[in-house]
């Protein structure tokens, strides 16, 4: 049985997006001429300022063309559905956004993505465009932090790398904060029912009617465990044993938390997740410094969530609180 999508035909569903995005915020973003899968800031870009790049598949809105703005990033090259941009696209962000310091590539550690962005990348150094790429890579579900995927954290990774470049710091410190941010950076999921793509409209994994999988990946991919729904309290409290586990954690450290749907899970649950979340902040003696809720990194109409923490000393927190202005996030 087919799921109901509100679409005219799955395979122009991305372009078609793309359209109603830049008709509701056209002072934010533009698509560069010639290259329709490639969309800039609008105020962002500017002489001797470092230019940030991301991208990845489309189906994860806001990220990552939400992320696109003053203060965040320049530039964003878009996918087919759960699938990399080609070379080109990305390419040609590169030149728009290049304001003469180089420019640096942020995405999640994808095989596709990172095939695409290293062939842009040399592209661009045949027109003496330097890039560096830092990949997100905070899905603590992985154990090989090599192979870890990039997720919600992506959140944070861009704040800190759109944030150093407004600051007109060098590709150096700019690479340097966001690798550092990406250090802090620690997410686990969890998954209660399947997504379906516009072109297939069937569903893309399969989870019995009182099932969850802890650790699954935003495009479907396996989890860490499988098992019978549990309570609100018992999901958070097994996701946050798992990333505190990784984190390592101290009392009286600094941390930032995202709680983020995945599709189709509702304020009311993420926020009664949040209510956890807090709960075990406090008992550890962590200082929660901001909280958002909401989506922020989906997979289509998937049901479920992630959270997100973030630990910051004085630099990333200073990288964090800078203002940013961008079609679907502010900040400060």
């Amino acid at each position: 049985m087919q799921t109901k999508k509100i679409i005219n035909d799955g395979n122009k569903a991305v372009d078609e997006m793309l359209d109603g995005v830049l008709a509701a915020h056209p002072k934010h973003l533009k698509r560069v001429e010639g290259s329709p899968r490639s969309v800039v800031a609008v105020d962002g870009p500017r002489p001797g300022k470092v230019g940030i790049v991301v991208g990845g598949g489309s189906g994860h809105e806001p990220t990552f063309l939400g992320f696109v703005g003053k203060g965040l990033a320049d530039g964003c090259a878009v996918g087919n559905v759960f699938a990399s941009p080609p070379p080109d696209p990305i390419l040609e962000c590169a030149k728009a956004v290049d304001g003469g310091a180089g420019v640096l590539f942020q995405y999640g550690n994808y095989a596709g993505d990172v095939m695409n962005f290293d062939m842009a990348a040399e592209m661009a150094a045949m027109d003496d465009i330097e890039v560096r790429t830092v990949l997100t890579t905070d899905d603590v579900a992985t154990k090989d932090k090599a192979k870890r995927r990039g997720v919600a954290g992506n959140f944070f990774t861009f704040k800190a790398g759109g944030a150093a470049a407004d600051m007109m710091k060098s590709l150096d410190e700019v690479e340097r904060i966001v690798r550092k941010a990406n250090d802090q950076t620690f997410s686990m999921g969890v998954a209660l029912a399947p997504c379906s793509l516009p072109q297939t409209r069937t569903p893309n994994f399969e989870l019995g009617p009182d099932e969850m999988e802890i650790g699954m990946g935003i495009h479907g991919e396996p989890g860490v465990t499988r098992g019978k729904l549990k309570s609100a309290d018992e999901i958070v409290d097994d996701m946050v044993d798992r990333i505190f586990a990784e984190m390592a954690p101290s009392r009286g450290e600094r941390v930032a938390v995202l709680v983020n749907s995945l599709g189709s899970t509702p304020l009311m649950e993420l926020y009664i997740m949040n209510r956890r979340v807090r709960q075990r902040l406090d008992d550890l003696g962590l200082e929660t410094h901001a909280t958002w809720v909401g989506n922020y990194c989906t997979s289509l109409e998937m049901a479920g969530a992630s959270i997100t923490l973030h630990r910051m000393d004085g630099e990333l927190q200073e990288m964090l609180d800078r203002p940013c202005d961008c079609a679907m996030f502010r900040a400060g």
